[in-house]
């Protein structure tokens, strides 16, 4: 089993029924300022620290004085309105006595998918990361088109850590681990402590009912746990409603925990590499040393660019005589990129008539 004090980076997915009383509506204040304690020792030991919550819709609810059934879409929109802002502010004030900047940033599934987007979000909670900031996302439930997944973050919250690269993805539940069957209902159902392979039998195993605040069941974790493993992030369920529940799990409480293959890293470049080019992009010599030390392609090392990509495509690099030196993600588009090769990051601006990035392709974007 892991140790939360080993990550670099990681993901703490909050449910509703762990911030939201069932019977009175409100918040779980108490144990919020226990949690903003965890967070701010795992900061202290030098992690990067990313929230996904749930309970907007159950917090605006309440608020609205909504009735405990099946609400309908316009009635979940408007209570994720009214609850989000008071969401956001519990967060700001938990924090803040521990001298931590929090950040609202609300993205929908799509975000991730759509690879414009995916650099998108992935820029922004990168910079709010390099700022000491902790990012409180969850998905924008105010403007959803489709069915809202009230109080469902699983797999959100596994896209997030497949975006900022985390090490650890911790869902804080109602459940304290993934068990041979609904332990509620079977008397021989037995918790895995880890679960080094994902296999059908395991994945039989998992069930649909949820809590009475959430829709997400045992289904949703695994394929959480799925997307999280595939990128290089171990993922752990463990029960959260006691106080200081980060510490806890760090401390032995009960848990699974779904083990990678790879780490964050080796798992993005993979993915990255496997990619279909949409374009081309031919460096000079002194690029092409650069990107072998581990550095950032800019304009001024490209000489040449072929093909019809967008923002966020993949592109393939060569080197003047025409050797593939790896695959990336161009943070322009190719009539963008042709009109800036050659030039120095300060005269971008002047060229396109509008501020742009420094760099064509982020190292963190590039495999070679």
């Amino acid at each position: 089993m892991a140790a939360l004090t080993d990550a670099k980076r990681l993901v703490v997915k909050i449910g509703s029924a762990l911030l939201v009383d069932r019977a009175t509506g409100k918040l779980r204040s108490e144990w919020l300022h226990s949690l903003a304690q965890d967070v701010a020792w795992l900061k202290g030991q030098g992690a990067d620290v990313v929230l996904v919550s749930s309970g907007s819709i159950a917090l605006g609810r309440g608020v609205l004085g909504l009735p405990a059934t099946a609400l309908s879409l316009e009635q979940s929109q408007a209570a994720a309105a009214v609850g989000q802002i008071r969401l956001a502010r519990a967060y700001e004030e938990a924090l803040a006595p521990h001298d931590i900047t929090t950040a609202q940033v609300l993205v929908t599934l799509e975000d991730s998918e759509n690879r414009r987007r995916y650099l998108n979000s992935r820029a922004t909670l990168e910079t709010l990361l390099g700022l000491g900031v902790v990012p409180i996302v969850n998905e924008n439930d105010t403007v959803a088109t489709d069915e809202i997944r009230y109080g469902d973050n699983d797999r959100l919250a596994a896209q997030i850590a497949v975006t900022v690269g985390a090490d650890q993805l911790i869902l804080l539940s109602d459940v304290d681990g993934f068990y041979t069957g609904n332990p509620a209902e079977d008397p021989f159902a037995t918790r895995f402590d880890v679960i080094d392979t994902i296999t059908p039998e395991i994945e039989a195993m998992a069930g649909d009912a949820g809590s009475g605040l959430s829709k997400g069941g045992m289904k949703t974790k695994l394929m959480a746990a799925q997307m999280a493993t595939a990128a290089g992030c171990d993922m752990a369920i463990t029960e959260g409603s006691p106080l200081n529940p980060l510490k806890s799990l760090n401390n032995g409480a009960n848990s699974t925990w779904f083990k990678a293959k790879l780490d964050p890293h080796a798992a993005r470049k993979r993915w990255i590499s496997a990619m279909k080019p949409r374009g081309e992009i031919t460096v000079d010599a002194g690029a092409a040393r650069a990107l072998e030390n581990g550095k950032s392609l800019l304009p001024a090392g490209i000489v040449e660019v072929t093909g019809d990509f967008g923002r966020g495509d993949p592109v393939a690099i060569k080197d003047h005589e025409g050797r593939r030196l790896g695959l990336g993600f161009s943070r322009y588009t190719a009539h963008e990129a042709d009109s800036i090769k050659g030039r120095k990051s300060s005269e971008i601006e002047d060229t396109l008539g509008y501020p742009g990035r420094a760099v064509m392709i982020h190292r963190d974007d590039l495999a070679l």
